[in-house]
Order: C-alpha cells, then structure tokens, then sequence
C-alpha cells in the first residue's frame, strides 16, 4: 500500500478514536453531572388521581435530593396507553420518566389490536412503587348491605343497575367484567373517560349504580356516608379497610384485580441513571412521613428493584391474559 494512503488510512482510525473517545467522555459526564435540569413525570390519569399523587410524593423527595424542578405531566388516554407510548419515544437520559398503573404495562398488550410500545422492550422499570385494591362500592340507594345481597339484586332483575369504570384497561374495568363474568349475571357496564375519579360524582348522585374504585378514592367517602363499600379485590384483607370482606370471601374464589404504580424510563437510559434513579425513590419510599402519606391513600408501599420490577411485568403478562379471555373481554 502506498505510504501516504497508510498516513490516510491512519489517520482516520486515530480520528475515530479521538471522536468515540470524546463521545464516551461526554456520556460520561453527562451521567455524573445527572440532573442538572427540570425532570418531568408523566402519568396515565388526571391531576389528583392516585397515579398523579404518587408521582407528586416522589418528586418533592427528588427535588429536595437534587436540587431540580420535578413536574408531573398527565397524558390521559387508551389506558395509559397514550402516556407510555410518548415515554417510549423520549430520549433516554432520565429527564423524562413514566409513572405507570398495571393498564400499560400488564394490560392493554392484550386489549388493544395494535400499540405504538412494547412494554418490555421499550421501557426500563425503575421500580414498583405502590400497591392498592379496589373496592367494589355501591350508591347509597342501592338496597344491599352486602355482596350476597347484591348479587340477589342483580339475578331477580328487579332493579336496573349498571357498573362505570374509568377507562378501558384499567384494573378497575377488568374487575367490573370479572364480576359479571363469574356471576353469570347482566350488568351494564359504563366507560368514563379520565380515570375513576370521574366516576365519582355520578355514583355518589345514584347515576350510576356502583364501581370498583381505587381505594385511596373510595374510602374518604365511605367514612362520610356518602358511598357503601362491600368488598376488596385483593385476595387478603386490606389494612386500610380490614372490616371489608375480600371478594374470594363473599363467594368469589380467587378473585384477585388491582392496581399498582411503577417509575419507568425509556429503554437505553444509561444504567447509572437508572441506579440513581431507583436508589433516591428507594429512599424516598423508605421515609416514615412518606410511607404515612401513602398509607393514608390505602396503598402499600413497595419500592422494589429494577429487576425486581421487571420480573414482576414479565409474570404478570400471562396472567392478565388469562383473566382477559376468561372474562371474555374483547381487543378494542
């Protein structure tokens, strides 16, 4: 080869060197230096919904960790959905995370025809915040006291009743048509745009005749006579209503649907990023006056690891197709 085809050939190499160098040190710091500007939370309800609440818990505790402006954003929509799609798309550098129920991630893969992610491959759990029943919870002028009575209610078809929900996909719906499922009963069920706390004025007028709704919504009302609650969704009793039947113990075995709340980043954010991440929301989660707070919304705390998180997705996939084809639910 000739000599000054080398010189070219040679400096090349060394350029591509010196740039991949320069772009290692770059993503280096970049990592180090994490963050140095406003991160933002996207979440699958609205304002004041308990996915947008928990993700104002943990962003106080970042903020006041790091010094950075945390906001939430809400991207309502096909069960969260819509949210975890746009986080999926996001660069991956930390600064824009999801807080995601079960909908997005366990759910809608076998709801939906088509999404724009892949909850496996796109996003990279952080950890699995918290976890909270539904409680199936009647309008006061609904004449039952209990399970069984509803359940008589609905087979006489004496009273037209119907069951809302706060969107396709949510554990809240599947639990509506588990119930009818396993009942062998009609029971019209009432789709709400905007998460189950639009529900709650038209249940609490009589609208509409009840609702598996989160519990951190339903219980406030419970306590001021404004609703009856009848049963929890998990399968043992939960410490925030243990005066609650679970729904396995009003003779419907193995009934077991409800929610949790997770932080994820869009795959491909660096690994140090994400160990930041989950080790300032494992601490946040730790603290006894956050624990307190989420307590007082009836979820229990989880804060797991990443892979721990992961694994958690990874088995409940299955699972929630299963419940999806027993009830007999169809892909939208």
């Amino acid at each position: 080869m000739h000599a000054n085809l080398k010189c070219a050939y040679a400096s090349v190499a060394l350029a591509a060197l010196a740039a991949g160098a320069a772009l290692g040190a770059g993503e280096a710091a970049a990592q180090a230096d994490y963050p140095n500007r406003v991160i933002r939370i996207v979440t699958v309800n609205p304002a004041g919904s308990p996915p947008d609440i928990v993700a104002r818990l943990i962003g106080e505790r970042l903020t006041a960790a790091w010094g950075q402006p945390v906001v939430t954003e809400s991207k309502v929509g096909a069960g969260g959905s819509l949210a975890a799609g746009f986080v999926a798309k996001a660069a991956p550098d930390g600064y824009t995370l999801l807080l995601s129920g079960d909908a997005a991630m366990v759910t809608n893969l076998h709801l939906y025809k088509s999404l724009t992610y892949d909850p496996q491959k796109d996003l990279a759990p952080i950890s699995q915040v918290a976890f909270t029943p539904n409680i199936l919870a009647v309008a006061n002028d609904v004449p039952v006291k209990s399970i069984q009575d509803l359940v008589r209610l609905l087979k006489s078809g004496s009273h037209k009743l119907n069951i809302a929900h706060g969107g396709t996909g949510f554990s809240q719906h599947l639990a509506a048509e588990v119930f009818k499922s396993m009942g062998h009963f009609k029971l019209d069920v009432v789709a709400y745009r905007g998460g189950v706390t639009a529900v709650m004025p038209d249940l609490i007028a009589g609208r509409v005749s009840m609702c598996f709704c989160n519990i951190s919504t339903v219980l406030p009302l419970m306590r001021d006579g404004k609703l009856k609650g009848l049963a929890v969704t998990s399968l043992k009793r939960s410490p925030f209503a243990p005066d609650l039947p679970t729904m396995a113990e009003s003779g419907f075995p193995g009934f077991d649907v409800n929610a949790w709340f997770g932080l994820l980043a869009p795959a491909g954010t660096p690994a140090p990023i994400v160990a930041k991440l989950h080790g300032e929301t494992a601490r946040a989660l730790a603290a006894a006056d956050v624990r307190d707070r989420f307590n007082k919304l009836g979820m229990e705390v989880i804060g797991n690891s990443p892979a721990e998180f992961a694994a958690v997705i990874r088995s409940q996939i299955p699972q929630r197709k299963k419940t999806i084809e027993g009830a007999g639910i169809e892909r939208q």
